[in-house]
């Protein structure tokens, strides 16, 4: 098995002192109430209906990363799952965006302090605010997406996702793709979270292609497009003729550096072939709509449990996109083969470096 070179390249980010921007969101639908007439003046106990009660609403509050909710990934994807929740259920919605680290914790605040009943927190970046709030709020319900660091906690649900298996799935594809035997990974953020990427889409590279290299670029931020464009730019100069990303909206502009260098790209979290018709291959997809949905739905319905809640193949919370006219035959059906593989057992996809290393040995480096 031939080493993959994994180039780190640390990108420094330089956030600036920010204050968090609210939105607002689409106007929840009304409450209704439904009353059948009554005789007021003379009531009878036979002919005198009780009035419906009020249909039950709940308000549900998102605050965003540093990715803002209009990321082509994971934070829109997530408020998309809302929206729907507000359209099929009536619930009240309603997102803040962080625009730095140092928002998330007020955000968190102001829907605590506007009486939410459930508030979302994007990202494992997250984390440390919301372990603080559901500590001092034990009576406020939580989620957080990417992040089980608080299953313990009796007032937050873990949404976590099988990502290493579509990262799998896609490496697959890349590996059968490529012509030069180089492809490209870029990260957000260098993480145990976000190398789960990184060891399903090795691991997919090297079933498909053994003799493949794989260019890995950490880019320290979510947000920062130029970043992702100069990864990507690099990385083609360097041979790469297929690219995936896994950085919200820093990847976004590893896409715009595929395009211009007519390479193949491979998007994140939510079909993002409408960024690069001609240029994607397919996206790893990672359901947070669905999580932020379901979550939503369990809080309407006084269902609500803390604890890990997880997504994977099986389940539809992760597959690629199913948008594949670019996809050759052949590689649409290694794509199946290998989901029924990982469904059945026979393909057990790393998810952790300790796995990583026993399945390919120590050919895939962390920073």
């Amino acid at each position: 098995m031939k080493k993959i070179l994994a180039t780190m390249l640390v990108a420094a980010m330089v956030v600036g002192s920010l204050t968090a921007c609210g939105s607002s969101s689409a106007p929840a639908p009304a409450e209704t109430t439904q009353a059948d007439a009554a005789d007021t003046t003379t009531p009878a106990a036979d002919d005198t209906a009780d009035a419906e009660a009020p249909a039950k609403t709940i308000k549900v509050g998102m605050v965003t990363d540093v990715g803002g909710v209009n990321d082509k990934s994971f934070n829109q994807t997530s408020w998309e799952g809302l929206q729907r929740a507000q359209n099929e259920l009536g619930i009240e919605v309603n997102y803040l965006e962080s625009k730095a680290d140092s928002d998330y914790a007020a955000n968190i605040e102001t829907f605590i302090d506007e009486e939410y009943d459930l508030i979302i927190c994007v990202g494992y970046m997250l984390a440390d605010a919301t372990k603080a709030a559901a500590e001092a709020n034990p009576d406020q319900k939580f989620a957080i997406i990417d992040d089980a660091s608080n299953a313990d906690l009796p007032n937050v649900a873990c949404l976590m996702f099988e990502q290493a298996q579509a990262s799998y799935l896609v490496g697959l594809v890349a590996g059968m793709q490529t012509e030069s035997d180089k492809v490209g990974l870029v990260l957000g953020m260098a993480s145990a979270a976000m190398h789960q990427f990184g060891y399903g889409y090795v691991a997919g590279v090297l079933a498909a292609n053994p003799d493949a290299t794989v260019l890995q670029y950490n880019a320290n931020t979510f947000a920062d497009p130029a970043v992702g464009k100069t990864a990507a730019v690099d990385m083609v100069t360097k041979g790469a003729d297929v690219i995936y990303h896994a950085a919200g909206g820093t990847g976004v502009g590893a896409i715009e550096g595929c395009v211009e260098n007519n390479v193949w790209a491979i998007g994140v979290d939510t079909d993002q072939s409408g960024l690069a018709p001609e240029n994607m291959l397919t996206s790893a997809m990672k359901r947070v709509d669905t999580a932020s949905f379901d979550i939503s739905k369990a809080v309407l319905e006084d269902s609500f449990t803390p604890g890990v809640h997880t997504y994977g193949l099986e389940s539809g919370g992760v597959d690629i996109a199913p948008t594949q006219d670019l996809l050759s035959a052949e590689i649409i059906s290694a794509v199946e083969k290998a989901k029924a593989d990982i469904a059945s057992g026979a393909v057990v996809v790393p998810s952790t470096q300790e796995e990583f290393e026993a399945a390919y040995g120590d050919v895939y480096e962390l920073d």
